[in-house]
This record gives C-alpha cells, structure tokens and sequence, in this order.
C-alpha cells in the first residue's frame, strides 16, 4: 500500500495526543492514529541512532483493561529521550489534522534532523495481554511498513521491561538474530543462582504469593519459577492469573489497587506473616505486603520500603569491602514518598537523599547524574537500582586485588557486583526488583514483620479527582506545591496546618485526565480527613 493508503486505513482524525510520563496512552478506541504515527517515530529515531534497535512497547499498565498505549524505548534501554517527546507529540497531531499535515510534518522532521529514510531502520516490539493489542499493533506495523528499509524483530506478548531489556541485549550482541525471549530468563536466574548460592540461601524465610493482576506478568514469572529450580518453585506462588479473561485486567487486584486501597487482593487468602506482592498489569512496578499474627491486620511495603530494603544491604555492603567513601550511594523519591521514609534515610542509614517530579524518567535521571549507586522508587512500586561506570570499574579491579587475600571483602565485592546484575538496570521492572527483595530478605534473615520494623509510615492516602482540564493544575518544587489554580496552595496549606505531622499536596495526573490528590498525617482518620478536604477543595477549583 502506499503511505497514503496505508494513512485512510488505520487512521482517524479529531484527537489531540500528548506523549505524556508514560509514552501515549487513552482509551483504545482513539489510539489507531497514534500507533500509526509512533510506528513513523520509531523508525526515524532508528536511523537517526545509525540503525540502533529501537524498541515499542504497546500497553497502559495499571489502567483499565479498555485503555491501551504506546512507548518508545531507547537503544541501551531508556526511556525515549525527551527532546524526542515533542516529535512524537508533533506527528501524532499532525495526522490527527489530516494526510496533508502529516506528510508536511514528516518532511519538516526529516529535513531539520537531516534523516535519510533510505537507511536501515531496527525496530523492536511486544505488547501487553490487552484484547485491543492486535488491532493496535496492526496500525503500529502499517506505519512502521511506510519505510522500506526496516528490520522488526517482534517479541509478541511481552512484559514492559522485558522489551527494555531484549531491545538493549540486541544492541549489545555481537550476533543480534540469536537473541530470544529466554536470554531474559538465562540471566537472572543465573544471578539470583549465584548470588543466593554465595549467601547459602537453601530456602526462603516465608512463602511469597504473586497477585500477578491478571496480565502478561503471569505468565512470565510463571515461566521464570520453572526454569529457577527448586527454592523458588517452593516459595512463590501465584494467584490473579487469566491473561485470556480481558476484563479481569487489573480489576480488584495489581500493584496500583492495593497501593491506593491498602487492603489484600481478591482471590488472596493471607496467612500471617507470610509474603506477598501485587505487579501492575505490564509487570513494570510491585509492591509487598503481609498480614501481622497480633491483630491480622494489613501491612503494605511499598516502593518507600523496597527502597529503603535495598539501599540498606547495598550500604552494608560498602562498608564490609571498605568502599563507602569510593562510591557514593543515595536514594532518589518523589513528593509521594513517606516522610517517615525520607527521614529513616537520611538520619538511621544516613544516606543522601534527592526528591525529584513524578515520572520515572525524572528518577532515573536524579539517579545517573548524582550518584554511583542511585536507587530510586516510586512509592507505587516503580523503580530500580543504576550502577555507574565507576562503579563497574571499582568493583572489578577490588575484585582482582582481593581474591586471595581477604574472603569476607572478596564475597562482599561479589555480592555487589551479582547484585547489579540481578537488577534490570534498564527500566523498573516486577519481577527483576521482585528476585532482588526476596534475595535481599533471604540474605539479611529477615521476614516481613522485620522489614516493615524499620520504620513506621505516617498514615497516608492518595486519591483520585476527575476534572474537565488537568492541565490548569501546574506545581512547582519537585511537584509539591501549586502554582495554579490561583489560590488552591493556600487553601491546601490552611488545611495542612490543622493536623500533626501532616503534609499534602496536588499534582495532575500523567496518564489519565485526573488530579491526584496526597495526604498524610499522624493518624490514619486524619489522613483521610485530610485527603477529602483536599479533594473538595480541588473540585471547587477545577
């Protein structure tokens, strides 16, 4: 077909798209134009990159099962850099407006970046179990297919990181056309092997149940549990797992329900001081919980307290193999992060700690900028751990100079440097931080009560107010103050000032036409108190 025909086929006009903090993403039926124009995208960023694999992703994580949404990812992993989010932007509005635009765009784009789309484009891409994801990779291929000249390696059903991941594996293998989905599985079982082996971690010190929220996530660490051997296979579970039943898609379960509900997930039956955790519905983000023997009362480890698990062995250690003050270690959070947190960092571990915007793309930044070590999470359960070149090279050469002098700093340098290979360093991901944790755990001895001691979250909540135009709802300081609407701060900060240790905040939401609404404070009724006269207050103002 020609780019014309390929255009009336899958596209539509009429919508005004935005690449937001997680790529595009709305309800399915308004998305065949921008899977056409990012299909575009991704292939003039290949070629720009001199044929470098460029991965898609098509998928809307936590969102409803009727939604759905595109991302680009970079050659090493990333994001898509952000100065290419306007060009996405750009040519997904264009075509909105009509072929004419579209082409007059793309000419426009080709020539200021000076593109020669004659040149061999390598295109990367998967999608989640979402039952519009055929239809939409279809229109994402048609706009892939209006170059010749292009190589698509498609994974098929895929978790978000595990595209980040492979696409990054094909740019660093000396024979890309040999790489498949196992190679995703070969390495992290292989280090979680070798770093649980190192620790003689025989068993698991709980049993870890997976609310899998029916999506793509269960049948990946499904197949991950197989090929692990026999500690894992005996120790995690898995519940929350029709990827074929569409409309089960993060209903009543996942990451995002019990992180903002703060109760179990259905079809979970907790036990006392047993383990389990909720991914989102593309496996890129987890959080933990458990249920106390006293009271049989909920607890949830989120994002705060993965944070804070992960960066206290990481300190430790440091310390053991004598390299704290070579290597700088710090944590990165955003405004939804637990004040309880923030300050169990900074004065217990004494750790830096930076607060950056929303958005993992802001975190990961903070993180590679600032420190050796950066560990980031969002309190939702997005995040991951970046090691730097220094720190790749530290640990190799200690390693060389210790081998057979010192056996205590050679098993804590190898500790260190299996342990940045367990994580996916690329982008968050449920299952990779999942390892990381029960590893963590398992080497520490410690079970879900011991974690959770280390310090007690303030009462909080977070929720959700729908609003005509989020985009009137502008914050400055790393998101946790209004600039507009004119007046809300004050009426926010009069609020705050009636309650102990309290705090809240506004922000726009990034993928949905939302405001998203934080409150904490020294009881839980407060807190809520607080988050609905916050929200009324939002609503007046909307």
């Amino acid at each position: 077909m020609s780019f014309q025909e390929l255009y009336n086929k899958h596209c539509k006009q009429g919508h005004h798209y935005t690449y937001g903090t997680a790529g595009f993403r709305a309800h399915n039926s308004v998305l065949d134009t921008v899977m056409f124009t990012t299909g575009i995208v991704a292939v003039l960023r290949s070629i720009y990159l001199k044929s470098k694999f460029v991965g898609v992703m098509i998928t809307a994580s936590h969102n409803p099962p009727e939604d759905n949404g595109v991302k680009i990812v970079e050659p090493h992993g990333e994001m898509l850099v952000q100065n290419w989010e306007p060009i996405a932007t750009k040519l997904a509005n264009s075509a909105s407006a009509g072929f004419t635009q579209l082409e007059s765009a793309l000419k426009a784009i080709t020539d200021e970046l000076h593109i020669d789309t004659t040149q061999l484009a390598c295109i990367t891409v998967a999608r989640d179990s979402r039952e519009s994801g055929p239809r939409l990779l279809a229109a994402l291929r048609a706009g892939i297919s209006v170059f010749s000249n292009v190589k698509i390696v498609d994974f098929e059903l895929l978790t978000t990181p595990q595209l980040h991941f492979l696409t990054h594996t094909l740019n660093s293998s000396s024979s890309p056309s040999t790489v498949k989905e196992s190679a995703y599985y070969d390495h992290f079982i292989s280090m979680w092997n070798q770093l649980t082996q190192l620790h003689h971690v025989t068993e698991l010190p709980f049993h870890l149940t997976i609310d899998c929220a029916n999506g793509i996530g269960a049948d990946k660490v499904k197949e991950l549990i197989a090929q692990a051997g026999s500690v894992l296979a005996s120790s995690l579970s898995t519940v929350n797992g029709k990827t074929d039943t569409f409309q089960l898609l993060n209903e009543s379960c996942g990451a995002d329900f019990v992180k903002t509900n703060q109760t179990f997930p259905a079809n979970c039956s907790p036990e006392p001081s047993q383990l389990y955790c909720s991914f989102d519905g593309d496996a890129d983000r987890v959080v933990f919980y458990y249920m106390d023997d006293k009271e049989n009362k909920f607890h949830l480890l989120d994002g705060d307290k993965i944070a804070t698990l992960l960066a206290k062995l990481l300190a430790d250690l440091l310390h053991q193999c004598g390299l704290s003050d070579t290597l700088n270690l710090g944590v990165v959070q955003t405004a939804y992060a637990n004040g309880s947190s923030t300050k169990y960092i900074s004065d217990d571990l004494k750790i830096p700690v930076s607060c950056t915007k929303t958005g993992v793309k802001h975190l990961h930044h903070e993180a590679v900028s600032n420190y050796d070590i950066g560990v980031y999470f969002e309190a939702n359960g997005h995040g991951t751990v970046i090691f730097s070149s220094k720190f790749v090279e530290t640990i190799d050469i200690a390693l060389q100079e210790t081998s057979k002098t010192n056996k205590n700093k050679h098993e804590s340098l190898l500790s260190l440097q299996l342990f940045s290979q367990l994580i996916n360093q690329t982008v968050g991901d449920a299952i990779s931080d999942m390892l990381a944790v029960v590893a963590t755990l398992s080497i520490l001895k410690l079970k879900p009560e011991d974690w959770d001691q280390c310090y007690h979250d303030l009462p909080n909540r977070l929720t959700k107010v729908i609003v005509p135009d989020r985009s009137v709802f502008v914050s400055t300081n790393a998101e946790r103050q209004l600039v507009s609407p004119e007046g809300l701060q004050a009426k926010i900060d009069e609020l705050v000032a009636k309650y102990p240790k309290s705090r809240s905040f506004v922000r726009a939401s990034g993928t949905e036409d939302a405001v998203r609404v934080y409150a904490e404070a020294d009881t839980t009724e407060n807190a809520i108190e607080l988050a609905t006269k916050v929200g009324e207050q939002v609503k007046l103002h909307d």
